[in-house]
């Protein structure tokens, strides 16, 4: 075998990155049709945010999910911890809705209601505002660092910061009663998990909506990544049409443009998109759907006199086959969005099923275990229980309880009980039965517990009763 010659030149070692250095965006703003449907859910999607913590209901917050109460109210409503299962079933809702939504128009959701996409574009403003448009924007971060770029620099930040803040306040807001919260806040006795919170979502807020951005839906949004599970060859996407654009050209003044496609290689896709990718280059994880690309390319073929479309929502099979938009819609309708649908539609109605006949009673029954039996001065056998009522409605109720299931079983004592509205109720119940009622050890006994202004609101619930 030949040996290696050691007087050989030595080849320069690579240096190879595992990780792409940013290169800052500046994204241009762009307004038209789709650009307008985002502003208004931008705009609708804080309303509902910023806004909802004002509502009342009842004389209190129509929205609350009180942690120290361990109660959640919303309007009407109100969840106890017991009612976790309401819970699970609005996140299946909301899984199963983007997993519909996504089949049929790709990543809709990203690009007009996602958190990060709404308070970037809030950001964004904000910085459009104090420090211009997209070359202004430029020419500052690349001009020295004088007076003039450092109260552009504060301003900007100052009023992220504000946001921010009032962001995370209105967190909270939603987990502690507002008015106790301002109150706090006030008189400076803020507690430490309402402070932590505030600046903790505060801050997560300001430095993902301000400077992460795009990196947020690049790298550490796992939906971007699982996505493609989601897409099939009818699924709506933002697509460039090859066929008529390219061969890519300038259209310049007296020069022979008939072998040109209608693409003018302007770039404007990609300078309006907030993620920074071109479109041309066909489908990417990367794209958010917010058809900024869309916009802006109509505006250049209403320009240059070409029809509009070149950038649109289509679809891979539409894009091969040449369909209508017409037979695009037809598409829409397949086995796949049934089955979604047909699910969807099953959780929601079951839901709402329950959710509508929910009984505003809970009841659990815990035997006292210091005593298993004794004997009552008549010779009954007597066990106690402790009932815990919880009356689920914001109306106060009085309750009768009663107990079947051995004979001659009776409540010894009072048999009715008031519960206040929106409370939990301890009471302590002696049931009382003959020694041969039952057999020796345990035997199954129900109590009935009753609203006596609504007989249809009561619950049965099992407990043991033990003879010596």
């Amino acid at each position: 075998m030949s040996q290696p010659d050691a007087n050989a030149p030595q080849e320069a070692p690579v240096k190879v990155s595992f990780y792409e250095k940013r290169k800052k965006i500046y994204a241009k703003g762009v307004r038209g049709f789709f650009d307008n449907w985002r502003i208004a859910l931008v705009l609708l999607t804080q309303a509902i945010f910023y806004g909802g913590l004002w509502l009342e209901w009842n004389d209190r917050q129509a929205l609350l999910f009180h942690l120290v109460e361990r109660k959640f109210y919303i309007f009407g409503l109100v969840f106890w911890p017991q009612d976790v299962i309401y819970l699970s079933a609005l996140l299946i809702i909301s899984a199963y809705a983007l997993f519909l939504v996504t089949a049929v128009a790709g990543r809709l959701f990203c690009g007009y209601a996602c958190p990060q996409t709404v308070y970037t574009q809030l950001f964004m403003w904000i910085e459009n505002w104090v420090e211009g448009d997209r070359n202004a924007r430029i020419k500052l971060d690349k001009g020295p660092l004088d007076a003039r770029k450092l109260r552009i620099k504060a301003t900007k930040f100052l009023l992220w910061g504000l946001l921010s803040l009032w962001t995370g306040f209105t967190l909270v807001g939603y987990f502690t009663p507002i008015d106790e919260l301002i109150n706090n806040v006030l008189t400076g006795n803020l507690g430490p998990w309402e402070t932590f919170w505030i600046f903790f979502y505060g801050g997560f807020t300001f430095l993902m909506a301000g400077f992460m951005r795009e990196q947020v839906c690049k790298y550490m949004c796992p939906y971007a990544r699982f996505q493609s599970v989601m897409f099939d060859p009818d699924t709506l996407i933002i697509t460039y049409d090859p066929e008529r654009g390219e061969p890519r050209g300038a259209r310049k003044k007296g020069a022979d443009t008939s072998r040109l496609g209608d693409c003018v290689d302007c770039g404007q896709c990609v300078v309006v998109c907030p993620t920074g990718i071109d479109i041309r280059n066909g489908l990417q994880y990367e794209c958010i759907g917010c058809a900024a690309c869309i916009d802006v390319c109509d505006q250049v073929m209403d320009k240059v006199g070409l029809p509009r479309g070149l950038v649109r929502y289509s679809t891979e099979s539409a894009m091969a086959r040449h369909l209508t938009r017409k037979e695009i819609l037809g598409h829409v309708v397949r086995p796949r969005i049934l089955v979604y649908t047909a699910i969807l539609a099953v959780i929601v109605g079951l839901s709402a099923w329950f959710l509508t006949h929910r009984i505003p009673l809970k009841v659990d029954i815990i035997r006292d275990r210091s005593v298993l039996a004794r004997e009552a001065d008549d010779g009954r056998i007597e066990n106690v229980y402790m009932l815990q009522i919880m009356n689920t409605s914001e109306q106060a109720q009085r309750y009768r309880i009663a107990v079947d299931g051995l004979p001659q079983a009776e409540i010894a004592g009072p048999a009715e009980v008031d519960a206040a509205a929106a409370g939990l109720t301890s009471v302590n119940t002696v049931v009382r039965v003959p020694p041969e009622a039952g057999k020796p050890g345990s035997n199954p006994i129900h109590f009935e517990i009753t609203a006596i202004d609504n007989p249809d609101i009561h619950v049965r619930e099992k407990a043991a009763f033990l003879l010596p």
